[in-house]
């Protein structure tokens, strides 16, 4: 009995520490995304605004998508554009714009991939120092309000 365990002990160990060695990377649960989006969405609601929230994880994969009751079709893409734009390039979509306004040279990032939308109204979701993913919002009159209604969501869970 004792030569089993002891042959047993020996097989499992290396893969115990091959498990070990695996990288972790932090992720946004579906609980935190889904109480960001929802506060985002109250919030515009509040405000007179019928907008779409979509949250992305950090791969740019849709996590949640909230589309408010009377938000035109085009809220849909702008939102989903936007935090996927956040979450890929770790910035604020606004921010984003002005600094390929002010740097024609690095106009080709509007073009690196069709799902970007570089417009107001996306931020990334940094927790605890670390990107896991982004938040986008469409439907305001302007992005800047777009942009307030999404940093209501992400204070509501203690994102950066």
């Amino acid at each position: 009995m004792i030569r089993k365990l002891t042959l047993a002990a020996a097989l499992l160990a290396p893969a115990a520490l091959a498990a070990q060695d695996l990288p972790t990377a932090p992720y946004l649960p579906l609980e935190l995304a889904t109480k960001a989006a929802q506060t985002t969405l109250e919030s515009c609601a509040a405000d007179g605004y019928n907008v779409s929230v979509a949250i992305v994880s950090r791969d740019g994969a849709t996590k949640v998508h909230l589309k408010a009751d009377g938000s035109g079709p085009h809220t849909v893409g702008s939102a989903q554009g936007k935090a996927f734009t956040s979450a890929s390039m770790g910035r604020d979509t606004a921010g984003l714009a002005k600094f390929i306004g002010e740097n024609p040279q690095h106009d080709g990032l509007r073009y690196m991939d069709d799902r970007m939308v570089i417009q107001g109204g996306g931020l990334p979701i940094k927790i605890g120092g670390a990107l896991v993913g982004g938040i986008g919002v469409g439907g305001a009159p302007g992005g800047h309000l777009d942009e307030a209604c999404a940093r209501v969501g992400l204070d509501a869970i203690g994102a950066e």
